[in-house]
């Protein structure tokens, strides 16, 4: 098929950006790397009356590290963080969930932005920065900039809390402390598919940081609390024998067998702590 007609604007820079989104009235799309938003068009499911093109805007591409923190661009790729184009302070969880999101031909083009703003339950993104604690910085042209928690962001399956006059323009994320652990295992039928399951776990002792989170829900990522507090106390082996009862009842309404799948992709990121998997 192809897209519905539409009116192409190449975007000069942010500022630009926001305001030709809050001149279309919520009738324009962004168009980034397109890996999600082309295949939309083509099919028809959206029909934008103006398609805004920011893939060459420069500011949105840059990478700004501090001490404690770091500001990734909306329009970096997959492949630039697979890549290690710029200062990991994740202690390799980035790079290591870059490099297992699809193929490499989409990591060239999909952007972190891009896949945050379309919010789909299954992809990487929206649950790894869940459990990094993220902050996702959103402009537009009447409010300036705002900051949103990743747990926030995603109100349910494709329904980001981000106007439709708004642009995401970086996500900001805590350094990890030296000694820092994570795991992060993904069940999907085969290489390059989108998540059935996903598990994420977070061990910053020297930050106090403890975050145990199943993703890939249909909905929004859910942070297990109990997990995460036997995580805090007791440490992963603990935890793990928390996290069936929890996920029953937190994801009561999935079928069984996904909550046979969320289960085995929580309790492995878990194992990969108990391990020594997974360090700086």
């Amino acid at each position: 098929m192809k897209p519905a007609a539409f009116t192409y604007s190449r975007a000069r820079s942010v500022a630009d950006t926001v305001e030709q989104l809050a001149a279309a009235n919520g009738e324009a799309k962004v168009f980034a790397g397109g890996q999600s938003l082309g295949p939309m068009l083509n099919l028809r499911l959206a029909r934008p009356g103006v398609l805004i093109d920011i893939r060459h805007i420069a500011e949105l591409r840059r990478v700004e590290a501090s001490d404690q923190h770091v500001a990734i661009g909306a329009t970096v790729t997959h492949a630039d963080i697979e890549d290690g184009g710029f200062e990991d302070v994740t202690c390799g969880m980035l790079p290591f969930v870059a490099h297992g999101i699809a193929y490499r031909a989409i990591r060239n083009r999909g952007t972190v932005g891009g896949s945050l703003a379309h919010s789909d339950p299954a992809a990487d993104w929206i649950s790894t920065m869940v459990a990094l604690d993220a902050t996702i910085v959103a402009q537009s042209a009447k409010e300036g900039a705002r900051r949103i928690a990743a747990a926030d962001f995603i109100a349910g399956a494709f329904t980001p809390t981000l106007g439709a006059v708004e642009l995401v323009t970086a996500i900001e994320l805590r350094r990890f402390s030296a000694g820092a652990r994570w795991g992060y295992y993904k069940v999907c039928r085969k290489t390059g598919e989108f998540a059935k399951a996903i598990g994420i776990c977070v061990m910053d002792e020297a930050a106090g940081v403890f975050k145990v989170v199943a993703g890939a829900t249909e909905g929004r990522p859910i942070v297990l609390g109990e997990a995460s507090r036997l995580l805090r106390e007791a440490g992963p082996d603990r935890a793990i024998t928390a996290v069936p009862d929890e996920i029953g009842q937190v994801l009561a309404h999935l079928t069984a067998s996904h909550r046979q799948q969320m289960n085995a992709a929580v309790c492995r990121s878990l194992a990969q702590l108990s391990k020594g998997r997974a360090k700086a």
